[in-house]
């Protein structure tokens, strides 16, 4: 289809609903694998094939995701087979005609667990979790409680997360009991990804998200977190002028605050000064206005275009805010900041310089948590550490600025 063909694993996809013995497929693996689009495809195609007008679950853990990762890359496929799309983005609803067939998909968004009520009720003919390691359990639960016609069908996909987590317990390690076909996918599985690229995913990834999104295995983290950084090889700030500058803060009062001063030179963002403040080792507390006038000496007179803020540090907000700093509330994911902020590091996008002291020792102290039962960090050694990760989430999601940039004189 399209030209492209499709590798042997994903044309199993396409056809195990024919083989009668299965209520569910697990396709779990690499990213960039092929594994979503042969999922999604093969989902419409048995929907319109095996049913008329029933309702169908199009699930991910938003909404948005799963439009933009289920609808939109194959909505040209269904398109040029002779299938009819109309999307009722109101109703977050997709009629897929053709065949003499009409068939209704919903989209449903199951990332926390208040979205289980979004789907109760309803009967579905067969439901896909794209992404399902990302919702919660009693949202997936539902959904598979709602696929309760004779011939319905269940389509998970997913990329690894640890061994602990429920649904490698529960559906990958029990596929033959719940008579689940249980599809490991390699990006060798994706006929449309060359070799260029997969040798660019087998560099950009390092510790235990290689193995899960290059290896594709189910692993729990380990040690420290960015265990390929080296505080000894690090270089003095760049000479010259920067051409942008930014600032991530991590807010503590009892904790340790952590504000960073970013500069943009050819291409690469520079940590080039930073501020650490202690209130348990100092002995005293500072108050918001006294962490505003830190911010900047920080600056030091610099044009700042955006201050990146931890999310819940309202006061502070409110406060940089009323002196005129364009304040942005930080992206707070924590594991996709952990590790979109290893690929900026290993890739040379960002660079912490010398005389930044206090990141470059949590470099060497912030460590995963060893219970097993969750991807977690351990919460201390993390205040540059998270103001790191603010920065990075603010170049990953590009917004206009809520203000415009000031500059300040140095004090």
């Amino acid at each position: 289809m399209s030209g492209r063909g499709f590798s042997p694993k994903q044309r199993k996809v396409l056809t195990w609903w024919r083989m009668g013995d299965y209520d569910a497929v697990i396709c779990d693996g690499a990213v960039r694998s092929g594994k979503s689009y042969a999922v999604t495809v093969a989902f419409f195609l048995w929907a319109m094939v095996r049913f008329q007008r029933q309702r169908f679950g199009l699930c991910a853990p938003t909404v948005n995701g799963a439009r933009r990762n289920l609808l939109a890359p194959v909505r040209g496929e269904m398109e040029a087979l002779g299938f009819r799309w109309e999307e009722r983005l109101s109703r977050n609803q997709v009629v897929l005609r053709g065949g003499g067939r009409e068939n209704t998909f919903y989209l449903y968004g199951g990332r926390n667990e208040a979205s289980a009520s979004l789907i109760q009720g309803v009967t579905l003919a067969g439901a896909l979790l794209d992404e399902v390691a990302l919702m919660s359990r009693s949202f997936v639960e539902q959904a598979v409680a709602r696929c309760s016609l004779p011939e319905a069908k269940v389509w998970f996909s997913c990329n690894p997360a640890g061994q602990a987590h429920w649904f490698y317990r529960e559906w990958i390690q029990r596929a033959e009991e719940k008579r689940a076909l249980y599809l490991h996918f390699t990006m060798d599985d994706n006929p449309a990804l060359t070799r260029r690229a997969k040798e660019r995913y087998r560099r950009m990834f390092r510790g235990v998200f290689y193995r899960r999104y290059v290896l594709g295995e189910w692993v729990s983290p380990e040690g420290l977190v960015y265990d390929f950084f080296d505080p000894a090889r690090v270089p003095p700030a760049p000479r010259g002028g920067c051409e942008r500058w930014r600032i991530s803060c991590d807010y503590g009062t009892r904790n340790p605050a952590s504000f960073g001063l970013w500069g943009l030179k050819d291409g690469v963002w520079y940590r080039v000064r930073e501020f650490y403040y202690d209130a348990s080792a100092e002995g005293s507390q500072r108050t918001d206005g006294e962490y505003v006038q830190d911010l900047e000496r920080l600056a030091g007179g610099r044009r700042i275009e955006a201050v990146i803020v931890d999310p819940s540090a309202a006061s502070f907000i409110e406060a940089l805010r009323r002196q005129g700093w364009p304040v942005r509330k930080a992206d707070n994911r924590v594991l996709e900041g952990i590790r979109r902020t290893a690929e900026a590091l290993k890739e040379g996008r960002i660079v912490v310089c010398q005389g930044c002291g206090a990141a470059l020792r949590e470099f060497g102290l912030y460590r995963w948590e060893d219970d097993g039962t969750k991807d977690r960090v351990h919460k201390e050694n993390d205040h540059a550490m998270d103001d790191i990760r603010y920065f990075v989430m603010s170049l990953e999601t590009e917004e206009p600025l809520a203000a415009v940039s000031v500059e300040r004189r140095a004090v």
